[in-house]
């Protein structure tokens, strides 16, 4: 079976997620040092919070290089809230550099559009590609919390947006065995564990590259 590591840095909504995939039947191994990976071959990057704590974290806890170094393996890996944002190369949140796994900046929810900030509950996701976590001609909804949205150098990595006002803001973002959800699946009910249980599922077929 797959062994699932879950990056824990401090920042993370640890609880939330590891019931959700204990629900799911799997258990993850927590991932607080560079020698932990060893023992995973796919990571969850969790995260609740501002950016530039967060790489400030993940830097004590040296993992910064070693999850560069896992994506440019071309090993799996799923961003979740935070977690997505981090994977981008900064954000107007902060001033540190992020793991730059995708091309583009975080940047401020756009405050022109009648909506609040923070964008907080339930919207939909309108899927533009394919990707493993989706089921295909279902239209789900999902539970966000985010003041911040990513904005994709590669539109091709945008997998599914969501609706902010009149605006579309990025919700997943996907390319070869990377992927990240701007949403919280582990609070998302029935679609968010069935969005999980298809990236668990695509994982036991060998997680082969999907782009």
């Amino acid at each position: 079976m797959v062994r699932l590591g879950l990056i824990d840095y401090g920042m993370g909504n640890m609880h939330s997620v590891q019931q959700a995939f204990f629900r799911l039947g799997r258990s993850l191994e927590l991932v607080k040092s560079p020698l932990d990976l060893n023992q995973c071959d796919a990571l969850i990057l969790p995260g609740v919070g501002s950016f530039d704590p967060a790489m400030g974290n993940l830097e004590e806890c040296k993992l910064v290089s070693p999850i560069r170094n896992w994506a440019k393996e071309g090993k799996p890996l799923l961003g979740i809230c935070l977690g997505l944002q981090l994977l981008f190369e900064g954000s107007d949140e902060g001033q540190s550099e992020g793991l730059g796994i995708f091309k583009g900046q975080v940047r401020l929810l756009p405050d022109d559009v009648g909506e609040r900030i923070p964008h907080m509950g339930w919207s939909p996701l309108i899927k533009r590609k394919s990707c493993p976590l989706f089921d295909e001609g279902s239209q789900d909804w999902m539970y966000f919390v985010h003041s911040y949205a990513a904005f994709p150098s590669i539109d091709r990595d945008i997998a599914a947006t969501t609706c902010f006002g009149q605006r579309k803001v990025t919700a997943v973002v996907w390319k070869k065995r990377l992927g990240a959800c701007q949403f919280h699946p582990e609070k998302s009910s029935l679609a968010g564990q069935g969005l999980l249980a298809n990236w668990l599922n695509w994982l036991d077929l060998g997680a082969p590259a999907w782009d």
